[in-house]
């Protein structure tokens, strides 16, 4: 990064670790305070960081991290009073900036969030409304794995996994851009065997890629057309697991969907039948088949497994493929499941440390960044950054200014409206350009935008 930043983390667990995993390659000064001194001693051997062991909470421990003076503050404990607590004591220690991962809804409403602020708690972030945000998404707009959106939908990102039978399956992105009358997408990486290409216009698609696409509105249905999927339509939605991010779920599309929840622990069903008034709710497991089965498993459109244990979500929706349902979304908070659960034709993975890291990792940017996406089944990121007054990116069209091969740029967003970027293509300043980026180039490409 051009600027080194001093951070502390509070909390080693898994959004914490995985912060500082990214963080510490960009050269950051980094400390870690947690109350487990194995947690610490892991982490501290893993990255180049600094450890202190003592809660968040408390003045000793922050003074002995040298919290004054400090670029920014991120309490990610699993309790959130020591999350926010922490957030304002660091604050009156002198902390710039702080964040708090917290767990209760009502606390990031915007008049209530002013309380917060005015105590020194600069930013609340909260996991399982960004998951369950991107699993309505994932339901509102089928034929993509991954979606994601920037500047309120006028790019996205699609993620397309390419079929045997699919009309662009090995052409040249050259061929298959040939396609389209107009230019509204553009495929910014594949992952393929488990490495994330940046693709020129000569590298050949193949069946089983998983291709990233940034698009505007106006190309969805030729993307989606040409990459061989269709939009389906959902109607019949069984969620399992009554978890916050099911209940969020649940409660979204009942809306328009009919909803079954099963819960496997009866007086949590029984609550959560009385609170989600238009959704069917169940006591079961959901990883018995005679119950699915008695449950028209068959019928849904769409299996959703958010019990909060990754092994019983990965079973439950591979039961779920078994019975012919087409779409599977699994929250999956092992890493290390990734793979497995793809091999197995789950479609999408939801993830919370990964959406909870990137809210958290705009903040330590130089460039301004408008969103940050960490993608699951890559180690590449998707950034939208701010075009600011003499920002080199602004200074010739895309094809002269010497961009890193490792990153490439997707789309811009000027004002209202949206377009994909092309060689000729000239960046203004106010623009907002969205990147996809490897780690090795994060560094160079922010130069462009500082």
């Amino acid at each position: 990064m051009g600027t080194k930043k001093r951070i502390i983390i509070a909390g080693a667990g898994e959004v914490g670790k995985y912060l500082a995993k990214m963080l510490s390659k960009e050269n950051h000064n980094i400390t870690v305070i947690d109350t487990d001194n194995e947690r610490l001693a892991a982490i501290g051997s893993q990255y180049d960081l600094m450890t202190v062991l003592g809660s968040g909470s408390s003045f000793e421990t922050l003074e002995e991290a040298k919290t004054k003076g400090v670029d920014l503050f991120i309490a990610v404990t699993h309790s959130e009073e020591v999350n926010l607590i922490s957030a304002v004591l660091a604050k009156r220690l002198g902390a710039k900036k702080t964040i708090a991962r917290i767990d209760n809804l009502e606390y990031i409403h915007p008049l209530r969030r002013m309380h917060f602020i005015n105590m020194g708690v600069d930013r609340m972030i909260y996991p399982e409304k960004i998951a369950a945000q991107e699993i309505i998404s994932l339901i509102r707009q089928t034929g993509t794995n991954q979606i994601f959106e920037f500047s309120g939908g006028r790019l996205k990102l699609f993620v397309v996994t390419l079929d045997k039978d699919a009309p662009i399956v090995n052409m040249s992105l050259k061929e298959a851009s040939a396609f389209s009358k107009r230019i509204d997408y553009r495929a910014v990486a594949i992952e393929r065997d488990n490495k994330t290409i940046i693709p020129g216009g000569d590298d050949i698609l193949r069946s089983g890629d998983n291709v990233y696409v940034i698009t505007s509105p106006e190309g969805i249905d030729s993307l989606l057309k040409n990459s061989g999927k269709e939009r389906e339509k959902v109607e019949h939605v069984m969620i399992i697991g009554g978890s916050r991010i099911g209940q969020k779920v649940a409660k979204e599309l009942s809306t328009d969907c009919r909803v079954k929840l099963l819960e496997f622990d009866e007086k949590k069903a029984l609550e959560l039948a009385e609170n989600l008034d238009r959704c069917l709710v169940l006591h079961g497991d959901g990883r018995n088949l005679d119950m699915l089965v008695e449950e028209d498993i068959q019928e849904m459109d769409a299996f959703i497994a958010v019990t909060g244990d990754s092994e019983t979500n990965i079973l439950a929706c591979a039961l779920a493929k078994k019975f012919g349902v087409k779409r599977t979304i699994a929250e999956i908070e092992n890493f290390d499941y990734f793979d497995i659960a793809t091999k197995m034709g789950i479609e999408s993975i939801i993830n919370k440390k990964l959406s909870a890291a990137s809210h958290i990792y705009t903040f330590t940017m130089n460039a301004e960044v408008a969103a940050i996406k960490c993608l699951t089944g890559t180690d590449a990121e998707l950034l939208e950054f701010v075009v600011n007054e003499n920002a080199k990116i602004s200074k010739d069209v895309l094809r002269n200014i010497n961009f890193p091969e490792e990153a490439i740029i997707g789309g811009i967003i000027r004002g209202n409206k949206s377009f994909i970027a092309k060689g000729d293509t000239q960046i203004k300043v106010g623009d907002k350009v969205v990147v996809f980026s490897l780690p090795s180039a994060l560094q160079k490409v922010e130069s462009f935008f500082t």
